[in-house]
Parts: C-alpha cells; sequence; structure tokens
C-alpha cells in the first residue's frame, strides 16, 4: 500500500470520530523514519482547540486504529492544533479567515514580489485578494501559492 493510500484509508477511518466528537479534521502527516513512524493529527474547531480536547480525541482514533489497525508497523500517534500560525492550504481555510492576517509566498513573483504580508479581503474559488499597507490589494492565483500561514497578530 502507497503512502498516499494509506493517508486516505486512515482519514477515511478517523475523521468521522472527529466530527462525531464536534472536532474538524485539519490535517494528517504520516512520516516513516528508520524502524518507527509518526501519524500526526491536527485538530480544530470554533474557539480553539484544548488540551483535553487532543486528548479525547487521540483516545477515541486510538481504538478505532488499533481494532481496523490499517497501519502495518509500529507507530506514534501525535494529536495537536494547527496553531495560532496556522497553514492556510486550500481556498476553504482562506475562507474561514478572511478578514484575518496571513504571510504569503508565492512560486512566481507578483510585482517583483513573492512575500506578501496582509489582511484577507477576499477569497474566491480561483485566487485570494490581500490588504497591504497603503491601502494597497493584491491579488494573488492559489496555483501561484508557494506556501501561507496566518499572521499572528500582537
Amino acid at each position: 500500500m502507497s503512502l498516499s493510500d494509506l493517508i486516505v484509508k486512515v482519514t477515511d477511518l478517523i475523521e468521522p470520530v472527529i466530527e462525531s466528537l464536534g472536532i474538524e479534521l485539519d490535517e494528517l502527516e504520516f512520516k516513516r523514519m528508520k524502524g518507527k513512524a509518526l501519524l500526526r493529527v491536527f485538530i480544530d474547531r470554533k474557539g480553539g482547540v484544548t488540551i483535553d480536547d487532543c486528548e479525547r480525541v487521540s483516545r477515541e482514533i486510538e481504538a478505532v486504529l488499533d481494532v481496523e489497525d490499517p497501519i502495518p508497523y509500529s507507530y506514534v500517534l501525535e494529536v495537536s492544533s494547527p496553531g495560532l500560525d496556522r497553514p492556510l492550504r486550500k481556498p476553504e481555510d482562506f475562507r474561514k479567515y478572511s478578514g484575518s492576517r496571513a504571510r504569503v509566498i508565492t512560486i512566481d513573483p507578483i510585482e517583483k514580489q513573492n512575500f506578501f504580508v496582509g489582511q484577507i479581503v477576499e477569497a474566491g474559488d480561483s485566487d485570494i485578494r490581500i490588504l497591504l499597507q497603503k491601502d494597497r490589494t493584491i491579488t494573488i492565483p492559489y496555483e501561484n501559492i508557494s506556501k501561507a500561514r496566518l499572521e499572528v497578530e500582537v
């Protein structure tokens, strides 16, 4: 079984369990290392995630994975929040955090720049608009985004 097939299988098993707890599966990472593997599950919900949420989700998905046994080798399970500077990967992420500050790195330069920090003012189906300093707005197509994260405001 390929790594991507394994991720799909594990996601299909644990996502309903997480959702039944009123929590959202944000991302699932699976990394193989020498003799071990790490299954990292990022969860989120409106108002944020607590340590108790992480513990509860960990116990519930651990029970499902023990019964179904989809991972054919030993692994460590880690459940956590994506954090305040969470990555933005999909159009839904940008829509969800519309109005928030983000930093975006592009693949190809836009107006001779690859790094932008500003407020997400619109997240459409094909691009986002970010309000930069001095009331300047820039449009970035999703396919040109290399990396994007929420910017922690202090």
